[in-house]
């Protein structure tokens, strides 16, 4: 039998109340903390294009309205059921795209919690106990199970940190799970939220770091990140010495086009690993045969992964470049992401909380 400890739950968030509907107020109830929650006081909250996709409800999930989105949180503890061990009240924590599991599949036993049948997401999917619908970090408070909820290592900038939790995650775990280090060379496809910390990751953790880039006034910037070398994927040139250079390709594109003239540049048993999803990716099976390249992907990271994660984070300071905002800016910064107007990735403040009078802005997404 699961034990409840009663707290105040109020919550006061941004949500789309009908599919493609711009973000408004909305004040519900977190459920109650079980044995093993935490509750934590939302600080700051990153915005992911994901968050757009899903407000559109692009993929057809069965999504109820109101959706508060929001899955790269930050926040304190400030209170936790009788039995957490993990954290304790005043500790800085946060959470990504996962707070549930069915915690006895393979893969869950493996601490690769993120390729579960029975994914919970931080918000759209619905709790397993009492079957209500999960709102995301768009918010002022959320509950968790201690299982989904990370220490933040001490010394790091709190304000910087969140989009680890899914940008950074999404492209660090590829670049572990095939062995980049010293004397490989790392192609990153897409200079964007993603893009832009796998190249830091990449530099951090020793390898040769090439960028691909359609637009020559970037290259001075994308350097800055860490890349070694810029190569503008539209001169013929420039792509045709990089044949057979690439070790590992990170592909963060989420529209469609044509994959092969980046495909050509990995090297032999080399890797191309999409992780930008949203489009369908258009292939010659010829340029895999060819040099026996290997196309993948990657969903994010495990809990175990999270955690070295953040600790590699911290050790080499790496944070994603972001932009700080306010709730009531919050509507525009959307529309600025889907024309990619950010360098690289949105941060919610929300310190200050969010209030429950209208916010700015009134687009359809």
């Amino acid at each position: 039998m699961t034990n409840t400890t009663h707290i105040n739950t109020e919550t006061h968030a941004l949500a789309a109340y009908e599919q493609h509907g711009a973000l408004k107020p909305f004040t519900f109830n977190r459920r109650q903390l079980r044995d093993k929650d935490v509750a934590v006081r939302i600080l700051y909250a990153g915005v992911c294009h994901t968050d757009i996709h899903n407000i559109k409800n692009e993929a057809n999930r069965p999504f109820s309205y109101p959706l508060v989105p929001g899955h790269e949180i930050m926040g304190e503890v400030t209170a936790v059921g009788p039995a957490v061990t993990t954290v304790s009240v005043g500790d800085a924590v946060l959470i990504g795209v996962q707070v549930d599991s069915c915690r006895r599949c393979e893969r869950c036993k493996e601490h690769l919690e993120v390729y579960c049948p029975e994914f919970g997401s931080t918000y759209g999917t619905k709790d397993r106990i009492d079957g209500t619908q999960n709102h995301g970090g768009f918010s002022t408070m959320y509950v968790a199970d201690e299982y989904f909820v990370f220490k933040m290592p001490n010394g790091m900038d709190a304000s910087r940190v969140a989009p680890l939790m899914c940008a950074g995650a999404t492209v660090y775990s590829p670049l572990r799970q095939y062995g980049i280090g010293p004397g490989k060379t790392v192609g990153v496809l897409g200079i964007g939220g993603l893009g832009h910390l796998a190249v830091k990751y990449a530099r951090a953790m020793g390898a040769h770091v090439v960028a691909f880039t359609t637009s020559p006034n970037k290259i001075e910037e994308i350097k800055k990140l860490g890349a070694h070398e810029v190569v503008l994927s539209k001169d013929a040139a420039q792509m045709q010495a990089r044949v057979g250079t690439i070790d590992l390709m990170i592909d963060t594109v989420s529209s469609s086009y044509p994959v092969d003239p980046y495909m050509w540049t990995v090297k032999f048993d080399g890797v191309y690993c999409s992780v930008g999803a949203g489009a369908r990716l258009d292939v010659d099976p010829l340029v895999l045969m060819l040099g026996r390249r290997k196309l993948t992907s990657s969903a994010g990271a495990g809990s175990d992964e999270i955690r070295e994660m953040l600790e590699f984070s911290a050790k080499h300071a790496v944070y994603p470049e972001v932009e700080l905002i306010k709730p009531d800016y919050l509507n525009t910064a959307l529309e600025r992401l889907e024309k990619n107007d950010v360098r690289f990735r949105f941060v919610m403040d929300l310190r200050k909380g969010i209030s429950p009078e209208r916010q700015n802005g009134s687009r359809q997404l």
